[in-house]
């Protein structure tokens, strides 16, 4: 989503602001700090938990919970389909929904590099707005503080989700076993094509947007009809479907096979891997998920994924097997089979 959709959607004027840009004084907990939380945090984010103005939250979750957190250093921080903001929400509240739990509450903690344009912050905080509203959390604690020019990259974010548990999730690699289909929700590698089709250097003409966005919704309505017997869950962000894959394999002393026709890669993006020589297995994603499900449900489990709102393109990938433990192996379209491994370092830097 573009910034200027952002702003359309939620119609967020920006408030009048003392400065152009951030300075240090607006990290100095005096009163910079505080017209910049007023006017901009606590306004454009109210709810009744952020409005006590706490050090904290306070809140109540019944029975067992989920809770993760995750920071973003993404570069740049504004690229097509999105920016910092909605995919900090967007990539904790999967994380939590890649639990099997409902996503509730998330902390929100900015580090913002001095000469950052008041402007873009206003922006970011908008796409937090806006994400959150789609994803049915709340922000309820945070913090920001400013470093001096050159010690950051204009703006980091860090934040923590937490929810409770659906009553008939039991995600667990221990669950896995030999027989269980691999399901993939979507198209493989958009985000990180998208990323680097605005990075100085690789720029080249395309039409790409990230695939950011939230996931709970969905996961809530495939655990509400299949409950336990989706074994896995699991969102390929840094290091791709390879990277999750491999883990997988390693944890359970389990093989997987994989159908290369059957990956899912949209015509652009892998005419963008073939030039810049990226393997899609390897390229980060942030709206997609990896599900393993038992055989006997798969079909029908992958059916319900396609009319659902994030799912239009799923897929069954691969399946579990005794052979080959602990690896990954890929049967290409023209009868050979390769051997997929954990990638030694990071293809793609600074992707979420």
């Amino acid at each position: 989503m573009s910034k200027k959709k952002i702003k359309m959607q939620l119609d967020c004027p920006m408030p009048e602001m003392d400065f152009d840009i951030i300075t240090m004084g607006h990290g100095s907990g005096g009163l910079l700090t505080n017209r910049l939380l007023e006017s901009g945090v606590f306004n454009l984010l109210k709810n009744e938990k952020l409005d006590t103005h706490h050090d904290g939250a306070i809140f109540t979750i019944e029975g067992p919970t989920a809770f993760s957190t995750d920071s973003f250093v993404i570069s740049p921080i504004f690229f097509p389909g999105g920016n910092i903001g909605e995919l900090a929400v967007n990539g904790t509240v999967n994380d939590v929904a890649m639990c099997g739990a409902i996503p509730k509450y998330i902390s929100l903690s900015f580090i913002i590099e001095e000469g950052l344009r008041m402007e873009a912050f206003w922006d970011i905080l908008v796409a937090v707005k806006s994400a959150c509203e789609r994803a049915g959390v709340m922000v309820v604690t945070g913090d920001t503080k400013v470093v001096e020019k050159g010690k950051g990259d204009k703006i980091f974010v860090n934040t923590t989700g937490i929810g409770p548990l659906h009553p008939q999730a039991e995600i667990s690699p221990g669950r896995i076993r030999p027989g269980d289909k691999i399901v993939l929700s979507g198209n493989l590698a958009t985000h990180g094509v998208a990323i680097l089709s605005v990075r100085q250097g690789l720029e080249f003409e395309t039409d790409i947007e990230s695939d950011t966005c939230n996931l709970n919704h969905t996961i809530k309505d495939l655990l509400d009809d299949f409950g336990k017997d989706i074994h896995l869950l699991r969102d390929p962000t840094r290091g791709g479907v390879a990277t999750v894959l491999n883990e997988m394999a390693r944890d359970t002393k389990l093989g997987i096979e994989l159908q290369q026709r059957f990956l899912p890669v949209d015509e652009q993006v892998e005419g963008a891997c073939e030039i810049l020589g990226l393997d899609p297995l390897y390229v980060a994603n942030e709206g997609i998920f990896i599900a393993v499900v038992n055989a006997a449900i798969a079909e029908p489990f992958t059916q319900k994924l396609r009319t659902l709102e994030h799912g239009q393109n799923a897929v069954i990938i691969g399946e579990v097997v005794e052979a080959h433990p602990r690896q990954v192996v890929l049967a290409s379209s023209i009868g050979g089979k390769r051997v997929v491994n954990m990638p030694i370092g990071e293809q793609l830097p600074r992707i979420c």
